[in-house]
């Protein structure tokens, strides 16, 4: 983990450990709150008005924390401007709408078993584009993390697979998993010594600034939106945690332990889910979770064990 120039001790490794796994951890459980709510307020919030005030609401939070870091690095960002407006759009602005309009259009299941393609995603784009090699312990752990994945999915009964169905929604969900790929790897390339809260505040503006013409023209369209004490919270909690708590502590990841490994924590978004599920919606947990979770941790961990030393 790289460690600033303060003057300042450094931090005891364990203490970075914990950290780094807070880092790792935090972000899908509350992106999966996100597949949740975003579920439940799809009849009642256009998905564009979703995205828009999620974000606004976001930008009014870290704002505060953000403006004097934007002051002081704003000559950063003119250094890199093509690369800052492409981790807004891709993994802010297009992965939001993409998700939710694809919401409006297929299951829950199947979006569950497409967000577990951005760590695949995340090393084939890394191979292809940006010419990085993966050790075979990477690979390992992703197929291991997908078995994992499949097994909740599919309810432990392998002839499930063959029965999925898809839909123009997948390819919506598909598009914005790629979109959250490339997010991730060119995040990686932002010179380190630009702030992160700062950054985030730069990604949320270019954002809204991009999605605002489509929230004027939904709006004029007719589209109807529907305020209650459900979609009120709802929205509110999505412009808090999985925007702006979710964003800056995967920003903090990925510079912790690298676009690749940072994916594998996609991984865990399904696993959050099922527990939400249980939690919420007062779903029972049942034998193929459990061991699907197992898979799951399993094949995370794996590359956490090796590679521990040399990273965290």
């Amino acid at each position: 983990m790289l460690q600033e120039n303060t003057g300042r001790p450094a931090k005891p490794h364990h203490f970075q450990i914990i950290l780094t796994t807070l880092y790792f951890v935090i972000p899908p459980l509350f992106w999966a709150g996100n597949y949740i709510v975003g579920r439940v307020v799809r009849n009642d919030v256009p998905p564009i008005t979703l995205t828009f005030v999620r974000w606004l609401i976001a930008l009014a939070i870290i704002l505060p924390f953000a403006a004097p870091h934007i002051t002081r690095d704003y000559k950063k960002y003119f250094k890199h401007p093509l690369r800052i407006i492409a981790v807004s759009l891709s993994g802010i602005a297009a992965f939001s709408l993409l998700v939710y309009y694809g919401l409006h259009h297929t299951s829950g299941t199947n979006a569950l078993l497409l967000n577990s393609c951005v760590p695949v995603l995340i090393m084939l784009f890394s191979c292809l584009f940006f010419k990085a090699r993966l050790n075979y312990l990477q690979i390992i752990s992703v197929f291991i993390s997908c078995c994992g994945v499949l097994t909740i999915i599919l309810k432990g009964d392998i002839r499930a697979l063959f029965n999925l169905a898809f839909c123009s929604g997948d390819v919506l969900l598909l598009a914005a998993m790629a979109c959250f790929a490339f997010y991730t790897l060119w995040l990686k390339k932002l010179p380190a010594d630009i702030n992160k809260m700062g950054l985030l505040g730069m990604q949320v503006i270019i954002t809204l600034i991009a999605t605002a013409p489509l929230f004027f023209w939904e709006f004029n369209s007719g589209a109807q939106v529907n305020w209650n004490r459900v979609t009120i919270p709802s929205v509110i909690f999505l412009g808090i945690f999985p925007s702006f708590i979710s964003y800056l502590l995967y920003g903090c990841c990925v510079e912790a332990v690298g676009a690749a490994r940072a994916g594998l924590s996609i991984h865990l978004i399904p696993v959050f889910g099922v527990l939400l599920s249980v939690i919420f919606l007062g779903e029972g947990i049942q034998l193929f979770h459990v061991i699907g979770i197992s898979i799951i941790l399993s094949g995370v961990g794996l590359t956490h064990v090796k590679q521990k030393g040399r990273q965290l």
